[in-house]
């Protein structure tokens, strides 16, 4: 379970020092800090890590945050970015959530729209959830278990909804059903893989065992839709709330503003404070700008959550005093780039290898601002994750690359002099451009010539990077992307990323490993029953996926975050490496 994991997850964390320690800040920055819990008003590095930075239950204020590009979607049914799944649970509340709380315990699972954790069978295959009574929707409208059934229902049609998550479409026994838009007649056919006994009780049935499925509960897809309030892809333009916030205004693409949501009882919630009476969100927001907007105190909070620019994070460091209001936490989350083997001439294992040993590491390290921004990566799970080795089969000196053994690699696959390929990031995270720069540059050492495309953030994995039509007639060999844990263990990283069987046609985020022994090994882990076996499984995994050369590992992330004196109740949530945004106030 999560909260097992969390606490070994830390644990394995504790000992890395964070770069605000070598530049003097003097503290160890592991998620679960060593200043003793509690809450603080100090103004410090970290202070914000492992405690709550001021503390405060005051209420009122507005709320400012900004994001880089737009958001994938408001639809609860087609989000998967973290910083989204953080955010959504101030407008919706799903069958289980991450707890509230600083360090370790912001990685628990807690009941939110459910009575209890869910009651499984002996087998694993059926999961029963008694959800509240009296939780409404905005429109005063009592939630009940259809409410949920219909939520989790839509979410399985990734026509219509291809950026979110695709667990119940593999896990759930769905019988050959698909949507509910392509359902005739509901009430004779419909979604059997969900029962609905009562208004109160809702009953999942798998077609194979899971020992883990309270997370795929807590997931935005379980937040509850009316199905007379649907509007299917238009739904995100109106989301029907159930959490203490609702939508005052919503301008696609520009920004939205929540307001308090009048038939939020929370009596029904003790897992949400509520804060602030107003919460802005500006869209498609230059990134340097919000650097120094929040520097200023015109902006609050970045919620993109992966960290300032450069140029901030050096003016940052720099200034004592800014410095003391920042926090560097480590995350199970690693930058990398995918090696597309639908792209001639990457189809050969060889010059795929010829990329790995290429690049030079560092100049990706700089790319996301050096130490404080990221540890070098030479495979795929993150070390915080819980049983993750030290794995590198592509080793240069330095990690600067091995242009011998690249040319190498490149006189076996038949292209001794190099070939030219495109290159592939979102337009709006500069980060990755000077990735894509980086990679152009030492790459060119050996030959292979890199033209740099860039595309939206908010479409790159439904019409770009991640549509595997597109990629291929585009011929985009190296994507550059980047990816989270949906939780800190192997099935809850590398499963998404690594097994070729959920790449669908559009919305992937799997774009380029599609291997049938790695698959074969995710399999494995999927039964491994105790936790070291399992452990060792998504090792496994991780190498076998390594090997294929598919993936070019760049750095485990770490992000340097700018804490505003404007806000109140700041703090790093274990549950998604980025402040909590559900605890959030504003100084009054």
């Amino acid at each position: 379970m999560k909260k097992q994991r969390m606490v070994t997850m830390v644990a394995a964390g504790a000992a890395t020092i964070m770069a605000l320690s070598a530049c003097g800040g003097g503290t160890n920055t592991s998620n679960n800090s060593n200043n003793g819990g509690g809450a603080n008003n100090v103004a410090a590095p970290n202070a914000a890590i492992g405690k709550i930075f001021n503390p405060s239950d005051k209420k009122g204020g507005t709320l400012r945050m900004a994001n880089s590009g737009d958001w994938d979607s408001l639809d609860p049914a087609d989000t998967y970015y973290a910083y989204s799944w953080n955010f959504i649970r101030l407008y919706g509340r799903s069958l289980m959530m991450f707890a509230s709380a600083p360090g370790p315990d912001g990685a628990k699972l807690v009941p939110d729209l459910a009575e209890a954790k869910g009651e499984h069978s002996d087998d694993l295959k059926t999961w029963t959830y008694k959800i509240k009574k009296n939780v409404k929707f905005e429109d005063g409208t009592v939630v009940t278990s259809k409410d949920v059934k219909y939520a989790v229902e839509r979410s399985l049609d990734k026509d219509s909804f291809p950026n979110g998550p695709t667990y119940f479409n593999e896990f759930l026994d769905l019988q050959g059903y698909t949507s509910p838009y392509k359902d005739t007649d509901p009430d004779k056919l419909g979604l059997k893989a969900i029962d609905t006994p009562d208004d109160n009780t809702i009953v999942f049935h798998l077609v194979k065992p899971f020992s883990g499925f309270d997370y795929f509960a807590q997931m935005p897809s379980t937040m509850p839709v009316p199905r007379a309030k649907d509007t299917g892809t238009e739904y995100k333009k109106k989301v029907i709330s159930t959490g203490p916030y609702k939508f005052e205004s919503n301008e696609l693409g520009k920004n939205f503003t929540l307001v308090r949501n009048e038939n939020w009882d929370p009596s029904t919630d003790p897992n949400r404070k509520a804060l602030p009476d107003k919460i802005t969100v500006a869209l498609n927001v230059n990134a340097d700008d919000i650097d120094n907007r929040l520097q200023s105190g015109d902006l609050d909070v970045d919620v993109v959550g992966s960290g300032v620019q450069p140029a901030a994070q050096a003016k940052i460091l720099a200034d004592p005093q800014l410095k003391n209001n920042s926090d560097n936490p480590l995350a199970a989350r690693l930058w990398y780039t995918n090696i597309n083997g639908d792209v001639a001439p990457l189809n050969n294992i060889e010059c795929r290898k010829a990329i790995q040993y290429a690049a030079d590491k560092t100049g990706y390290q700089r790319a996301y601002g050096g130490n404080t921004g990221g540890e070098i990566a030479t495979h795929l799970l993150p070390p915080v994750i819980p049983g993750s080795e030290k794995y590198d089969p592509f080793p240069s000196k330095d990690n600067a690359g091995d242009v011998d053994k690249a040319k190498e690699a490149l006189g076996k696959c038949g292209q001794p002099n190099g070939f030219e390929t495109n290159i592939s990031y979102r337009a709006e995270r500069p980060k990755e451009k000077a990735v894509a720069e980086s990679l152009q540059q030492s790459l060119g050492r050996v030959g292979i010539k890199l033209n740099i495309k860039s595309y939206p953030v908010a479409d790159y994995a439904k019409l770009y990077a991640g549509k595997p039509d597109f990629a291929k007639s585009n011929s985009l060999g190296l994507m550059v992307f980047g990816w989270a844990a949906d939780w800190p263990d192997g099935f809850g990283f590398l499963k998404e990323i690594t097994d070729s069987r959920t790449i669908k046609p559009a919305g992937n985020t799997n774009f380029s490993i599609k291997d049938p022994g790695v698959d074969a090994k995710i399999d494995a882990a999927m039964s491994a029953k105790d936790d070291a076996s399992r452990q060792k499984a998504w090792v496994d995994v991780d190498k076998a996926a390594m090997d294929t050369a598919y993936a070019l590992p760049g750095v485990v992330a770490k992000g340097l975050y700018y804490r505003p004196k404007t806000l109140t109740n700041v703090f790093i949530t274990d549950g998604f490496s980025e402040y909590d945004y559900l605890a959030l106030g504003v100084a009054q």
